[in-house]
């Protein structure tokens, strides 16, 4: 198989790959750096190229999908604290609005 042969990995594998291609994009990188680097998320997360049919890829645990907490947690760090107490008050008075409601 040439080097950069796409194959040997699933219809699957292969749309992940896009998606993350894109996502790249979108942030401004380059359309090779970012093919380039979503193939290498998808090897990082598959390990590799799996045959398709069911049953016949390798379990992964997606390491590469495990980084949503670090990232979510940038923008509320950056907003001014005035901003996140008018943000935490209104969510206290929708919970207790619905707590109400759930008991009537």
């Amino acid at each position: 198989m040439p080097q950069g042969d796409k194959s040997a990995y699933t219809d699957k594998q292969k749309r992940k790959a896009e998606h993350i291609e894109e996502g790249y994009e979108d942030r401004g990188v380059s359309h090779e750096e970012a093919e380039r680097r979503a193939w290498a998320t998808v090897n990082k997360d598959d390990g590799g190229g799996n045959k398709s049919g069911s049953g016949r890829g390798t379990h992964t645990d997606n390491p590469a999908a495990h980084k949503g907490g670090k990232k979510g947690g940038e923008a509320s760090a950056n907003r001014p604290a005035s901003e996140r107490s008018a943000s935490a008050k209104k969510a206290a008075e929708t919970r207790k609005k619905n707590e109400e409601r759930a008991r009537h």
